[in-house]
């Protein structure tokens, strides 16, 4: 029997509009994933800061800045956007997170099986 190739993160409805949650690695995996909620859209990421690989957030699931408008790493204050991941201000600037593949089917947020891996 093959490996599946998607894994259910959660149901869509577990995160906030407009907010965010985080994601422990996936068994056996080094690296934890996050997900922002825009209506019935999410947009997921590693949760690893490219400027010095920490994770973003220091509260769990606080991943946005007070408006709710731009992920924040909480160590030094880089700003990225929800749509893309690009690091708009902070030191590293023009970089952005690695973002994941992700569908909502069902009302469930689908991601590849070896995310987080």
């Amino acid at each position: 029997m093959s490996a599946p190739t998607e894994r259910v993160l959660c149901r869509l409805d577990e995160i906030p509009d407009g907010g965010a949650r985080g994601f422990g690695a996936a068994p056996g995996g080094f690296t934890g994933l996050f997900a922002v909620r825009r209506g019935e859209r999410a947009f997921v990421f590693v949760n690893s800061c490219p400027h010095i690989g920490v994770p973003l957030e220091i509260v769990p699931d606080r991943f946005l800045d007070a408006r709710g408008e731009l992920i924040v790493c909480s160590v030094h204050g880089a700003r990225f956007r929800v749509a893309d991941g690009l690091c708009v201000a902070g030191p590293c600037l023009g970089d952005s997170l690695e973002a994941v593949p992700s569908r909502v089917q069902d009302g469930r947020l689908l991601v590849p099986a070896d995310s987080g891996l």
